[in-house]
C-alpha cells in the first residue's frame, strides 16, 4: 500500500508519501512562521489562505520526489482536527477530491495520533504498551499507549502547554515569534542559580501540569529586574530549566506507577535539546529507553499522518459523507483500527 498524507492542522502545510515496504518515500512541508511573525503569532484567516497557495506545489513535488503516479497512491489520510477550522478544512477538500478523483479511499486523521506515531517511522520502532509525553504549543500530555489507537490519557495541562509557556515567557524577553526555540537558544548562554521559576505541581501527587504560574513569576522578575542581554539570558535559562524539571520529573512519575519500560516523547517540545538530553539520562537510570522522533518528526508534519493513515486504511477504514473537521477531538474517542 501507498499513502499520501496531508497535514494542515495549524500553520504548516505539508505532504507526504509513505510506501508499507519501502517507507517514507517523500516529505515536504512550507513553514508559516514568516508569515505570522508580524503579528506575533498565528492568525487564522491567514493560515488557510496560505494553505490554499501552497498544497497543489506541496503535491506535486511530493509526487515526483517519491517516483509516484497518481494511479500509485492507494489511500489519502488527512488530519481532520483537532486544530483551526479553516486550516483544517483546506486540506480535508483537497484530500476528499484527490479521494474522488483517483477512486480511493480517503481517511480523516486525529492529529495528536499522528504525533503518537511518528516515532514508527524510526529503527527501532518504541514497543506496546508505553507511555507518551505529548508536548507541545497546545497540548502537555502524559498517554498510555495500549496499542494503537487505544490509548489512555493519564494527566494533562490545567491551563497552558508547555510550548505556550515556552512562547509566552520568550515574548515577555522581547524574542521573536516563534519563541519556543528563540528562548532554548538564548538560554545557552545563562547562567544557572541567578533565577530560580516554581516547578509547577511537582509537590502534588499525580500526573496533571499547569504552567500559568511559571508565566506569571516570569513576568514579575522581568519587571523587577535591570534589562540586559545577561538578565535575558539569565532569565531564559531559569525558564527551560523550569519546565524541563517539571516533565521530566511527571514523565517518570507516571513510568514508576504504570511499571512501563519504554517512553515516546512527541510534539515540537520534544526537539528541545534540553529535554532530550535530560529526559534520556534520567530515564537511563531507571532503565527506561526513551524514544524520539528525527526532529523534522517533532513539529507539524504529513509524514506522521501518513503512518497513522496506513495503520486505519489497512484496517480498511475510511471516511465518507461529507468533508468534517473538528476544532476539539478528545483523544480517548478514538478506536483501534478495524474498530469502529
Amino acid at each position: 500500500m501507498r499513502i499520501l498524507g496531508i497535514e494542515t492542522s495549524c500553520d504548516e502545510s505539508a505532504v507526504a508519501v509513505l510506501d508499507e515496504q519501502r517507507g517514507l518515500l517523500a516529505h515536504e512541508l512550507w513553514s508559516q512562521i514568516d508569515l505570522h511573525r508580524a503579528f506575533g503569532g498565528v492568525v487564522p484567516e491567514l493560515a488557510s489562505r496560505d494553505h490554499l497557495r501552497r498544497l497543489l506545489p506541496l503535491l506535486r513535488t511530493a509526487l515526483d520526489s517519491a517516483g509516484t503516479r497518481a494511479a500509485d497512491i492507494e489511500g489519502v489520510a488527512y488530519t481532520a482536527g483537532p486544530g483551526l477550522v479553516g486550516a483544517l478544512l483546506t486540506g480535508a477538500a483537497l484530500a476528499r477530491a484527490l479521494s474522488f478523483g483517483w477512486n480511493v479511499p480517503a481517511i480523516g486523521i486525529h492529529h495528536l495520533e499522528g504525533h503518537l506515531l511518528a516515532p514508527m517511522l524510526e529503527l527501532p520502532t518504541p514497543p506496546l504498551p508505553h507511555i507518551a509525553l505529548l508536548v507541545s504549543g497546545g497540548h502537555t500530555m502524559l498517554i498510555e499507549v495500549r496499542a494503537v489507537g487505544d490509548y489512555r490519557v493519564l494527566g494533562q495541562t490545567r491551563d497552558d502547554a508547555a510550548g505556550e509557556a515556552f512562547d509566552k515567557s520568550a515574548k515577555l524577553l522581547g524574542l521573536p515569534y516563534p519563541g519556543g526555540p528563540e528562548l532554548a537558544q538564548l538560554a545557552e548562554r545563562g547562567r544557572p542559580g541567578r533565577y530560580s521559576f516554581p516547578r509547577p505541581m511537582l509537590d502534588r501527587p499525580g500526573f496533571e501540569f499547569s504552567f500559568s504560574g511559571l508565566k506569571t513569576a516570569v513576568m514579575q522578575a522581568v519587571r523587577a529586574a535591570t534589562p540586559s542581554e545577561q538578565m535575558r539570558a539569565d532569565v531564559a535559562y531559569a525558564v527551560q530549566d523550569a519546565i524541563v524539571a517539571t516533565l521530566c520529573a511527571k514523565a517518570l512519575r507516571v513510568l514508576e506507577f504504570t511499571g512501563h519500560q519504554a517512553l515516546v516523547v512527541a510534539g515540537g517540545v520534544g526537539a528541545n535539546r534540553e529535554l532530550r538530553a535530560r529526559l534520556t539520562r534520567e530515564a537511563a537510570a531507571v532503565g527506561v529507553q526513551v524514544y524520539f522522533p528525527r526532529l523534522e518528526f517533532c513539529t507539524d508534519n504529513a509524514a506522521m499522518i501518513a503512518v497513522a493513515g496506513m495503520y486505519r486504511l489497512r484496517a480498511h477504514e475510511q471516511t465518507t459523507g461529507g468533508i468534517e473537521v473538528r476544532a476539539r477531538w478528545p483523544l480517548e474517542q478514538l478506536r483501534p483500527p478495524g474498530m469502529l
